[in-house]
């Protein structure tokens, strides 16, 4: 069984994805979080409904809510949503 998504566990996803996939982290705030102007972005939080970005463009830096398509069941399946998630930002042209 997969860990559940304590502070802990969120900070350690969180603090992998702004070191080894800031690229990913910066597509979700431009597609999902609608921050096209977006310029940098760091993931502050996740639970098992959404995350939470700082999203810095030209104008300033915000707090961006991300919702998750599903609420999630533990650790294992935010990696798999955050991966998908990641692929379907990547396929759409917009």
């Amino acid at each position: 069984m997969s860990e559940i998504i304590t502070a802990a566990v969120s900070d350690r996803i969180c603090n992998h994805m702004n070191k080894d996939h800031g690229d990913a982290v910066l597509l979700y705030a431009k597609h999902f979080g609608q921050c096209h102007r977006a310029e940098a972005a760091k993931m502050l939080s996740l639970d098992e409904t959404g995350m939470a970005l700082e999203v810095t463009d030209t104008t300033g830096t915000e707090a961006v809510r991300i919702p998750f398509p599903k609420t999630l069941a533990n650790a294992k399946e935010a990696h798999t949503v955050l991966v998908e998630m990641m692929q379907a930002a990547q396929a759409d042209p917009t």
